[in-house]
């Protein structure tokens, strides 16, 4: 998948969460491809995760943009962008459009949530703290780490055992040759719950998607944020966390149908 600019297409920027890479969006780039052929799709690795696992994360939703920026003007993307963004990627996604909105042209805010707008047992659900730091410190092993994983963020992938061996499969071999130290999962989860929604709203389109069954993010967070600013939002009714993983084919045909509307 290329990463360069031509005149005339759209710039996809996908912006993943927490301790997670730019492989594990699986084959939803290619599914988002395929509404939109004509444009560029740039994926991203924030530091600590994936390729880049032995640098140092940021604890500051702030210092994970600039990196983005300056990971983007390296590769000549200048934008517009369009940005796809899940949960902790959707905190750097809004700082984006809040401070550069020059640079951005819409945004995709997947299963996200934003401080001050949702208390704490929202942002993260009380019944996915054992999961969520058993999997920060990686406990019990890269195999047992990526099955609890895939059941925290996923209900229908991990619903199908053959989908959820060959996910897990992919995982364990993602974690051992590109392993996230626990101390960089939790800078990242500390950035996470540092960050406050903006005081003003951004200017520019936004699109909320969430899941009704999410088991790690209420959906009253998305909910909220989309009352709070007057966004649109879609609703899935029973993937999880990580919607794009469970119905990729439905993530991007509400976008399509969304940016359609906004360009009418």
């Amino acid at each position: 998948m290329e990463n360069t600019v031509t005149d005339n297409k759209r710039v996809w920027v996908l912006l993943r969460g927490l301790v997670r890479e730019q492989r594990h969006w699986g084959d939803f780039p290619e599914k988002l491809q395929l509404q939109f052929p004509g444009d560029e799709i740039v994926l991203y690795d924030f530091p600590g995760n994936g390729r880049r696992c032995k640098e140092s994360s940021a604890t500051h939703i702030i210092d994970m943009l600039e990196d983005l920026r300056a990971h983007l003007s390296g590769l000549s993307v200048e934008g517009p962008a369009h940005v796809i963004a899940l949960s902790l990627g959707g905190m750097v996604a809004v700082e984006w459009l809040n401070t550069y909105p020059e640079e951005c042209a819409a945004a995709v805010l997947i299963s996200t949530s934003l401080r001050g707008l949702n208390p704490f047992y929202q942002r993260l659900l009380p019944s996915s703290y054992p999961a969520v730091f058993k999997s920060l410190l990686l406990s019990g092993g890269i195999e047992e780490n990526e099955k609890r994983n895939l059941k925290l963020i996923s209900n229908i992938v991990s619903g199908d055992k053959t989908k959820a061996e060959n996910t897990v499969k992919q995982w364990v071999a993602y974690a051992s040759e590109c392993p996230v130290a626990g101390r960089n999962g939790l800078r990242q989860l500390l950035a996470a719950i540092r960050f406050r929604v903006p005081s003003q709203a951004p200017v520019i389109p936004i699109l909320v998607l969430r899941s009704l069954a999410d088991k790690l993010v209420s959906p009253e967070c998305s909910s909220t944020l989309a009352e709070h600013w007057n966004l649109p939002m879609e609703t899935h009714p029973d993937a999880g966390h990580d919607i794009p993983l469970d119905d990729g084919d439905w993530v991007s045909e509400k976008i399509a149908a969304w940016v359609a509307e906004v360009e009418s």
